[in-house]
């Protein structure tokens, strides 16, 4: 089985979802699939908060470069500069800047020129072309991440308020395999914090 992950680096809950997939995937022996998705693209024309805004813009720069990884150095260096990525980002809380991106390179042992797709629009075109295949497979626009099992239908999510340990996980991921094979299911959704 294939988990296809479309992901935008600056969303948190995405960060909190893949390291539920990628727990799952391992336990497992199942293949993670990293695609891109770009809250940037998602949300142009929109009226959103300068501060959304800028870190769409940084999220920007942040998928040339990991496009670049793809392209040059295949999924498994994706796996690697975007975990080093979002523990920077989203566990110890640091911008989403051209210095972590060079901290994170050097931490996923990818070369150091990588950095250089910052500025390189070509890219933007490819992730592009991703996030519309997300959106297609989902049915509708929606946030990250999207997720499909297989050629199966894609999903908004699942979020998760924090990462699930190990019985909980599993039990999420079937879940989520047995709803993707009902092309009729559609939609499920409570509050992040449910009271107990």
């Amino acid at each position: 089985m294939t988990v296809t992950v479309w992901f935008d680096p600056s969303c948190p809950f995405t960060w909190r979802t893949s390291r539920w997939v990628k727990d799952v995937a391992a336990r497992r022996d199942e293949k993670v699939s990293w695609r891109f998705l770009s809250l940037a693209i998602l949300n142009e024309g929109k009226d959103i908060p300068d501060n959304y805004r800028q870190a769409h813009l940084r999220a920007r720069a942040a998928l040339r470069v990991l496009t670049a990884t793809d392209e040059h150095h295949g999924q498994d260096a994706v796996d690697r500069l975007y975990t080093a990525i979002g523990k920077r980002v989203h566990d110890e809380d640091e911008r989403l800047t051209t210095d972590v991106l060079v901290a994170a390179l050097a931490e996923a042992d990818l070369p150091e020129n990588l950095i250089e797709a910052v500025d390189e629009t070509e890219f933007d075109r490819i992730v592009r072309e991703s996030h519309d295949a997300g959106q297609a497979r989902v049915g509708t626009e929606t946030g990250s991440p999207v997720i499909a099992v297989d050629d199966g239908p894609g999903f908004f999510g699942p979020v998760v308020s924090s990462v699930p340990g190990p019985e909980a996980a599993d039990q999420l991921f079937d879940a989520m395999r047995l709803l993707s094979g009902v092309r009729e299911f559609s939609e499920v959704k409570r509050a992040r914090e449910p009271l107990s």
